[in-house]
């Protein structure tokens, strides 16, 4: 059968372009992740770097880690999705083909070996192609994450003779499972099949799709209820999930639903004959409206509904700082030039807070394990009389009053990880120093706030000096926190910005490398949903040129027909980015109303502007360009064939 399946690749090769091209990106990406993500495992510290440095070293290689674990399943997803649903187009297109050979004795078994062996030389030729496009692919991906800021400059991802068995494998396996259903369905043609006219005529809603469909949907349902009661970081799990599940019951359900969403834009494509035909067309070729509407569906509930939630997360942190922070203005500058905020005319409370270089080695102990563990960064030295004015925060434990001297507090980026109370051990230049635990801070949103809080007299007045330093300002009642700014920046003491103003910043910088990974993942998603749209219209284009030339049979022109399956692609595409909005809508029902009455909900309408006008212009330009393309020959010559 695998010569059989080889000589069906071969003579039907545009059917299989679109799973091919696929397969090929998809192993490309899983390759260059790999041999990225070996590279990272243990990250090259140079001589001499500051310990502070050195962990944020490490730290941007975790971020990179998780750019790639986040990246490689999803773009294997994807190449599942779209590989099934070009062999689904291709059993249907073939369905007289795969009865001709039920009725010369074909086995079922063997019918399922055919598509198998054209699935495994279709992973085998893409497994090929994506190893060789995987070596700039690696460079690409190193560059992208250099970029963002997650690894050092003089990075460079090592090569590894084990991808040569890795990518083959990928290859292979994406296309065997993207192949199966379709392989499951294309055996339960029957040999009459083949005496018959109306290959169409054959039922879309299988029991397996039923049974994805509606399981995924009922998950869904369950899980937005559950949203609606949870915390901000349950809210953001739920989101991921619905945004995943959601997408997977509309894309299964969708030869339901599209129609369904087809009969409601009636009334608007019935004004004309091409938008009436153009809706026949949407109503009764159920399969191909659902197969170019489904990767749309998860295109925009995945990235809509992440980015959403993202986004929301990203509001809620400013939202809880300009909460804790009691502060009118906040100054950035070194400590010595905080030093001297206090003596600025209309400054009431001057709060100085100074990253400094030191260390802190604390024993964590986590469900009967207990490890030492040594922090670089995230020390932040402060004054605690007037941390405690300019922070509305209510401790775990301890008091802020007895931070002075040789003692610390744990902060809130450490407040629920297991350090142990006590001592920790201090390095500060060539001193080592005990400190003893005095108080531990509350749980914030903010990630990467304070690892541990140290008093200023603890630290030498050189280091202060030199530090990085944020100085919260309150200004004396009755003064304008405009003109104290003013007078700060007159004197050159440092940026100074409000709180709300801060707050943003902060948490931007923040999100940045957060940001970072979204593009790769919104670029790559957009990148697969673009083939499996395009393949999807350039598959359905081959089976209507009968139809095509029925149409210009009856009256209407070349043009007219090219217009009527363009406003055709429109309107699918229309619905599936409604129903993609839908799935959205869904994930981010957990951040509204937000905590306290606060507005948190921030929805990406900028991105799902784009993602409109480019889904549209796509799918719109690939519908003319087939139908032209499928128009081409005289309609006389395609009906006589068909006789």
């Amino acid at each position: 059968m695998l010569r059989v399946s080889a000589a069906t690749v071969r003579d039907r090769w545009p059917l299989f372009a679109g799973g091919l091209l696929t397969v090929t990106l998809g192993v490309a990406l899983v390759q260059s992740s790999v041999l990225v993500l070996v590279s990272t495992g243990e990250p090259e510290i140079p001589p001499g770097t500051s310990g502070r440095a050195a962990e944020q070293i490490r730290e941007g290689y975790v971020g990179a880690a998780t750019l790639l674990g986040m990246a490689t399943p999803l773009a294997m997803f994807l190449a599942v999705f779209i590989v099934g649903s070009t062999f689904a187009f291709a059993v249907e297109q073939r369905r007289t083909e795969l009865a001709l050979l039920r009725m010369i004795g074909g086995s079922r078994p063997q019918v399922v070996r055919l598509l198998l062996g054209e699935a495994f030389l279709l992973g085998l030729a893409g497994s090929a192609l994506g190893i060789a496009l995987g070596v700039p692919a690696t460079w690409a991906q190193g560059w992208l994450l250099i970029g963002i800021g997650l690894l050092p400059d003089d990075f460079s991802a090592r090569w590894s003779n084990g991808v040569l068995v890795l990518s083959p494998c990928v290859g292979i396996g994406v296309a065997i499972c993207g192949v199966l259903a379709a392989a499951y369905r294309a055996a339960r043609v029957r040999p009459l099949d083949a005496l018959r006219g109306a290959p169409r005529a054959t039922r879309v809603m299988t029991a397996g799709r039923w049974l994805a469909g509606v399981s995924s949907l009922a998950l869904t349902v369950l899980l937005v209820a559950a949203g609606h009661g949870a915390d901000l970081l349950g809210a953001l799990l739920i989101a991921m999930a619905v945004s995943v599940f959601g997408s997977i019951a509309l894309s299964a359900l969708s030869p339901l639903a599209v129609p369904l969403f087809g009969r409601l834009l009636g009334t608007v494509l019935r004004t004309s004959a091409l938008g009436d035909l153009a809706q026949a067309g949407l109503r009764d070729a159920v399969r191909r409206s659902a197969s170019t509407a489904a990767p749309l569906i998860v295109l925009v509930g995945l990235l809509i509904g992440l980015t959403g939630a993202l986004n929301s997360l990203a509001r809620a942190t400013g939202a809880d700082l300009r909460r804790i922070t009691a502060a009118d203005l906040v100054v950035t500058s070194t400590g010595a030039a905080a030093a001297r905020i206090p003596d600025v005319p209309g400054v009431a409370v001057a709060s100085a807070q100074s990253r400094v270089e030191m260390s802190v080695t604390a024993r964590h102990r986590i469900e009967q394990r207990s490890y030492r563990r040594t922090y670089h960064a995230g020390i932040t030295a402060v004054d605690a009389a007037a941390y405690r004015r300019t922070h509305r925060l209510a401790l775990r434990s301890g008091s802020l009053d007895a931070l002075h001297g040789r003692t610390v507090a744990i902060g809130p980026q450490l407040a629920a990880e297991g350090v142990r109370s006590g001592t920790v051990t201090a390095r500060i230049g060539t001193r080592k120093l005990k400190l003893r635990t005095v108080a531990r801070m509350p749980e914030v949103l903010e990630n990467g706030s304070d690892n541990f809080l140290v008093p200023r007299d603890l630290v030498p007045a050189a280091m202060l000096a030199d530090a990085p330093t944020e100085t919260l300002v309150q200004v004396a009642p009755g003064t304008s926190p405009r003109a104290v700014a003013d007078r700060i920046r007159t004197a050159g003491l440092g940026e100074v910005r409000t709180l709300a103003g801060w707050a943003d910043a902060r948490v931007a910088e923040q999100q940045r490398g957060t940001m970072g990974i979204m593009s790769v993942l919104m670029g790559m998603s957009g990148l697969y949903a673009a083939i499996a749209v395009v393949n999807a219209v350039v598959l359905a284009a081959a089976e209507r040129r009968t139809e095509f030339a029925v149409l210009r049979a009856t009256g209407l022109s070349r043009v007219q027909v090219v217009v009527m399956a363009a406003v055709e692609a429109a309107v699918v595409t229309v619905i599936g980015l409604s129903l993609g909005a839908l799935v959205a809508a869904a994930a981010l029902a957990g951040f509204h109303p937000g905590p306290g009455g606060v507005r948190i909900l921030a929805v990406p309408w900028t991105l799902f502007g784009l993602l409109v006008v480019a889904s549209l212009a796509i799918t719109t330009a690939a519908g003319a360009l087939t139908a032209m393309a499928a128009t081409r020959p005289s309609p006389t010559s395609l009906l006589a064939a068909r006789e």
